[in-house]
């Protein structure tokens, strides 16, 4: 893929078939921006690529994508902010649009340097757990149902305590105890753990170390389920 100078690839799909007529007729994919911004689009409108790639989602000014998933049309999505909260509702309340529009609000922030960190997609909320780690190595799993569901474009609900020790949220992953989880560092360290080694605590818990963190000035850089 031929992209410009100042971009970056961001999210990758791994889409079995796309010549399956009923299946890109019945999934669709879903985007969210820095900004709080969400789309919707049947990922039929995708399935004929070109060699330089096609528009997918109209990006304001100063916004980004941070998150794309693909979707059944029944699954509840959750998004969370780098202040510590995280909304969850359920897809429906998307309606599909074109590639080329921008979207609705998905997220009301704070407003100065807050921003959206990530959208998981929830397919089984019997089996699965929402787990977010913040840039200082910390980290917590919560069960999905302590996420009230709220009308797309609330504020959400606190998903960790931020406090000078935490540092701010920079991954929300939604896990099942047979995954792993690799954490990387912008220093270049590395740390593979079980996600069933970390238990399930209440949403406004600060959570428990994951990682330490030598170097001064360290963060955590990325988190890879």
């Amino acid at each position: 893929l031929n992209i410009e100078a100042d971009d970056a690839i961001n999210a990758v799909l791994r889409i079995k078939n796309l010549n399956d007529k009923e299946f890109v007729d019945s999934h669709y994919v879903v985007f969210a921006t820095k900004n709080g911004i969400i789309k919707k689009t049947c990922l039929e409108a995708y399935s004929r690529p070109r060699a330089n790639g096609v528009n997918a989602i109209n990006i304001l000014e100063g916004d980004q994508v941070v998150g794309v998933r693909l979707t059944n049309g029944h699954n509840e999505l959750l998004l969370a902010n780098r202040n510590g909260r995280a909304i969850r509702f359920n897809e429906a309340e998307l309606r599909p649009m074109g590639r080329v529009s921008t979207g609705v609000r998905g997220m009301r922030l704070d407003g100065g340097d807050d921003e959206v960190v990530g959208l998981v997609c929830v397919n089984d909320p019997q089996t699965e757990t929402i787990m977010v780690v913040s840039e200082n190595g910390y980290g917590k799993r919560s069960d999905v149902d302590d996420y009230r569901k709220t009308a797309r474009g609330a504020k959400g609900v606190k998903t960790i305590s931020i406090t000078e020790k935490t540092g701010r949220l920079v991954a929300i992953k939604v896990v099942t105890d047979e995954n792993d989880l690799m954490i990387i560092n912008k220093s270049g360290i590395l740390i593979r753990m079980k996600v069933a080694d970390v238990r399930v605590m209440g949403r406004a818990t600060q959570g428990v170390r994951l990682i330490n963190l030598t170097k001064k000035n360290d963060v955590i850089a990325s988190v890879c389920k």
